[in-house]
């Protein structure tokens, strides 16, 4: 198994002007802006989207992070079956680029991933750069046998294990495996459109 970095999971307000909390319905417009500017128009249209279609997120893995007054950054972790072997996937993540040197992205992720960890999850895949996620235990070591439902590519799909031998033997496609999700109003809500820069992401 992969350690977890050592850092805090919460900054102190003094240590930074933002805050992790869960998601909540009102921050829907925000995200979806969020998302879109990250991610293009089409982003929905991208593979790992196929495993996030008509799902909730994973209980207590949709955080969002806020400073002044207004959403920042946001991830989310889904259920998925890795070749018959329970795991999460984690995306998107996204950072508003205001916020690009206060750390917000990889408190998201430590954050998490902690949250992961204590709800008793053994391994989180994701499909992103190896040289940003390497930092938080992820590695291709045991997703080389595994596949996506659509074009992607091969070094970008990466695993952590949060319990030993999690992904041991794990092989095949990746498949959604969370609870369909319950439309209400809020997820209809249309998309603010703004400017925001990326500056982190997973698919």
């Amino acid at each position: 198994m992969t350690a977890l970095r050592k850092n805090p999971v919460a900054l102190t307000p003094d240590a930074a002007p933002f805050a992790i909390r869960a998601e909540r319905a009102s921050d829907v417009v925000a995200r979806e802006a969020l998302l879109d500017a990250c991610f293009g128009a089409n982003r929905h249209a991208r593979t790992c989207q196929r495993l996030r279609d008509g799902r909730a997120p994973a209980e207590g893995l949709a955080l969002s992070a806020v400073a002044w007054g207004r959403l920042v950054g946001t991830v989310r972790l889904w259920h998925v079956g890795a070749g018959g072997k329970p795991a999460l996937m984690l995306g998107p993540l996204a950072v508003d680029s205001s916020c690009r040197k206060l750390g917000v992205g990889a408190a998201l992720m430590d954050h998490a991933l902690e949250v992961a960890r204590q709800r008793g999850h053994g391994a989180v895949i994701l499909l992103g750069d190896a040289p940003y996620y390497s930092r938080f235990g992820f590695s291709p070591l045991k997703t080389g046998e595994l596949s996506l439902p659509g074009p992607f590519e091969r070094d970008r799909l990466l695993g952590l294990e949060l319990r030993d031998n999690a992904l041991d033997d794990a092989w095949g496609m990746i498949v959604p495996t969370g609870a369909v999700e319950l439309e209400t109003k809020a997820n209809k809500a249309p998309r603010a459109r703004k400017t925001v820069r990326l500056v982190s992401s997973a698919a």
